[in-house]
């Protein structure tokens, strides 16, 4: 057994079946610790070789994947079967939190996914806890790597990533959604609206990912003297666009670090 997720949730089934799409492992390799029944039966029949049980595997990697309430119960568990490697995704909460929960010598990772893991495209940072050496953080950025892109941070800048790309979905998906208002107000039906809008924000951030240019000269390419999208981007610059964008993302890392305590 090369690895246990402990939660059989939404992030949890992505990781899995990440893992299992790139070859990382096999079905048969990967054990889901979940409480409920229901689920774990849900889950084996989703990924066909998937053993899921209630209690964590003794001496197995272990990736903590459940709310943050329970990681105390969660850590003692891990610390009982001898678990000596582990990578926590449980929002906010810090590496001395984990290591004093899992006892002197686990090798902790922290990391801080986003949403679009679910699809296979998501944006992660990890960090080293004191006792996590290059392995332990190839080992993790191996498994995230799995549902998407992967960057090393030290962990004082986990809230800015936390404000940056943890909340970021949120922001772009409460930009499509003024964005569909927007042309529904100016005549186009609902559904026309959704599908333009949903497919330039899919093109754009193709172009973005694939294009050598910075964002500034994308946007500049597209921007021609007098016309309509300069029009536009005028009134963004009269709101202070990039303003208000740096208030939102400061916002949600200092909500962060309250949330950790710090």
């Amino acid at each position: 057994m090369r690895l246990q997720v402990i939660g059989g949730g939404q992030m949890g089934e992505a990781l899995v079946g990440g893992l299992v799409a790139s070859g990382w492992a096999t079905a048969g390799e990967i054990h889901v610790v979940e409480p409920d029944v229901d689920r774990r039966i849900e889950l084996e029949s989703s990924v066909p070789g998937l053993t899921c049980g209630a209690e964590p595997l003794n001496g197995v990697d272990a990736l903590i994947a459940v709310k943050p309430h329970i990681v105390a119960a969660v850590c003692a568990a891990l610390t009982a079967a001898g678990v000596g490697r582990v990578l926590s995704i449980a929002a906010g909460v810090r590496l001395d939190t984990l290591e004093e929960g899992l006892g002197a010598g686990a090798a902790v990772v922290r990391a801080m996914p986003n949403t679009p893991s679910l699809v296979g495209e998501g944006a992660a940072a990890v960090a080293a806890g004191k006792n996590a050496g290059d392995e332990d953080l190839r080992w993790a950025s191996e498994v995230l790597s799995a549902v998407g892109t992967v960057v090393v941070v030290d962990e004082p800048m986990m809230d800015a990533v936390t404000g940056l790309s943890g909340s970021g979905p949120a922001y772009l998906f409460l930009l499509a959604e003024a964005l569909i208002d927007a042309g529904v107000a100016e005549g186009l039906p609902h559904e026309t609206a959704t599908a333009l809008t949903e497919q330039m924000l899919t093109g754009a951030t193709t172009l973005l990912r694939r294009s050598d240019a910075p964002p500034s000269v994308l946007r500049q390419n597209v921007t021609s003297k007098g016309g309509t999208t300069a029009a536009g981007i005028a009134v963004f610059e009269a709101a202070d666009f990039s303003g208000l964008v740096a208030a939102v993302v400061s916002a949600a890392s200092e909500r962060s670090r309250e949330l950790g305590g710090t």
